[in-house]
């Protein structure tokens, strides 16, 4: 691909979008996914109750468009996190994410605390991998 080339992908058997975007875009060897919902690609709009469950459903969504990309989680160079009740839940938080990469190979990470996100989910997650 040439380095000004950006291809837009849409990944099946991913979550459906909540809003007009693509799943991932990727540029100059980066692939910046689009922040994910603790929905499942089975029921839209759908939570589980925790920060514990909506975690890893994030997580997983995140690793299906990875998956969908011929990509894991060992490429992710940056995450970026919301929590809408960051005082309650980051501590929880924390001990659910730290389980989805070895300790010496953690992502550069950024979490904030918001006031709302889609569907009154608790969490949301995008990143940044590289080829």
């Amino acid at each position: 691909m040439p380095a000004n080339e950006l291809l837009f992908h849409m990944i099946d058997g991913a979550t459906q979008p909540v809003a007009p975007f693509s799943h991932a875009v990727e540029a100059g060897g980066f692939v910046f996914l689009t922040g994910q919902m603790p929905d499942t690609p089975e029921d839209k709009g759908v939570l589980p109750e925790g920060i514990t469950a909506q975690t890893r459903n994030v997580m997983a969504n995140l690793t299906t468009i990875l998956h969908g990309l011929d990509l894991d989680l060992s490429h992710v160079v940056s995450v970026r996190a919301y929590l809408t009740e960051f005082q309650r839940d980051y501590a929880e938080f924390n001990a659910t994410y730290e389980t989805f990469f070895p300790a010496d190979r953690r992502p550069a990470r950024t979490c904030i605390g918001t006031t709302g996100l889609a569907y009154d989910a608790l969490v949301e997650i995008d990143l940044v991998a590289r080829r």
